[in-house]
């Protein structure tokens, strides 16, 4: 019987973390319980500490429900990193997903990714060295072919680098239970959880990064295709450049719809004479830097506006493949290229008018994320929460 019942109050926890506040009458109905027993259930979680009540709801008429909310006095941490390429960042968050500490963010380069990674966890902890007792798990979200149930990204080589066996170096390192999770995936989770795909049962969400990510959502659940690598946007192949992916392989999507593609057309157009505020940025060898780029173009700047411009028709082009396939109700911009979104748009939507069949494409929504670079690590802590439902009721 305790199962069940620990079962129930996991799925209080799990609307509580995602919705904020419920009242019984609305907990009832999510976790399929009558009211009575959620009454009892919710109870004991008010009696563990581990929810309060937090005013009434609005009035209908009757007696104003009380709402209840997630305690976050109880201290129990999410420390969630966010990888890509060439960076690395993390932040300490509690149980109502507020950031506690700073963002750390650094720069890494392919040899010494997993030192930085293991740099930037010790500092977000030394930020709250009291925390690290009561830190419920590290979340991972990173690019490759990342198993989560295995704890693996096979994109790199058994034996040869620390991050094949991610989560168990970290774990080990750190005495922290560590999950890893592929970074576009992530991004979905967190879209799907607190961003614009909330409600939405079929949803595609694009990772606009150094690649082109994809989440997939099909009746409501996340979809990872058979072997779990279902996603791999980037390495569609339309493009009709010679240029070599990263994948190895030349014709991929990412080598010309990507934040990548699009600084390295600014840069050709700097290096053939054009005149840009993106010039200084090049003789200090930090055109590499996104950011840079999207600063640029909002504050202006022809060459930066060119450049996402141009990417943003191979972007479409690809969305418009995926549109014929998919039938999604919705497709959001999000990840670190969603700050470009208002550069992107016109082109992706122009694209989309070419490329796809009306009837199909005026059926689905385009939109740009809100929670924009934040999403990847606001899904790591998404992911840990996930996996420490079962602990966290447990062990009050």
């Amino acid at each position: 019987m305790e199962k069940p019942k620990n079962r129930f109050k996991e799925m209080i926890i799990n609307s509580l973390y995602y919705n904020k506040s419920h009242s019984i009458s609305e907990l009832s109905l999510l976790i399929g319980k009558s009211i009575p027993s959620t009454t009892k259930v919710l109870n004991e979680l008010v009696q563990s500490q581990l929810i309060i009540e937090a005013g009434y709801a609005p009035s209908t008429g009757g007696r104003r429900q009380a709402r209840y909310i997630i305690n976050t006095e109880i201290n129990r941490y999410m420390l969630a990193v966010a990888m890509d390429q060439h960076y690395v960042s993390a932040v300490l968050y509690n149980l109502a997903n507020i950031e506690i500490t700073p963002v750390i963010q650094r720069k890494n380069d392919p040899e010494n990714t997993f030192e930085h990674l293991v740099e930037v966890i010790k500092e977000v902890i030394s930020h709250r060295p009291e925390a690290k007792d009561h830190i419920l798990g590290i979340g991972i979200s990173m690019p490759g072919f990342v198993d989560n149930t295995l704890g693996i990204n096979s994109s790199y080589e058994e034996g040869d680098s620390k991050l094949y066996n991610i989560e168990k170096e970290i774990e080990d390192i750190f005495e922290i239970p560590t999950y890893i999770e592929n970074d576009s995936t992530a991004i979905a989770i967190a879209e799907q959880k607190f961003g614009k795909a909330r409600d939405v049962s079929h949803a595609l969400i694009i990772n606009i990064s150094w690649g082109v990510g994809l989440g997939i959502i099909v009746d409501n659940k996340l979809f990872r295709g058979y072997s779990g690598y279902a996603g791999e946007f980037s390495h569609i192949p339309l493009s009709d450049s010679n240029l070599l992916c990263s994948c190895g392989k030349r014709g991929c999507l990412e080598v010309e719809a990507s934040l990548a593609a699009a600084l390295r057309y600014a840069e050709e157009r700097l290096l053939q004479g054009e005149k840009s505020k993106l010039a200084e940025y090049l003789d200090n060898d930090q055109l590499e830097d996104s950011a840079s780029l999207i600063r640029a173009a909002l504050n202006g700047d022809q060459l930066a506006i060119s450049a996402l411009s141009k990417s943003g028709y191979m972007l479409g082009k690809g969305i418009a493949t995926l549109i014929h396939i998919m039938n999604p109700e919705k497709i959001i911009l999000s990840g670190q290229g969603a700050e470009a979104g208002q550069f992107l748009m016109p082109q992706i939507q122009s694209a989309i008018n070419e490329f796809c069949i009306p009837r199909i494409s005026q059926k689905t929504s385009l939109e740009i994320s809100e929670l924009g670079s934040t999403a990847q690590r606001v899904g790591s802590a998404c992911v840990v929460l996930e996996y420490s439902l079962s602990k966290l009721v447990n062990n009050n």
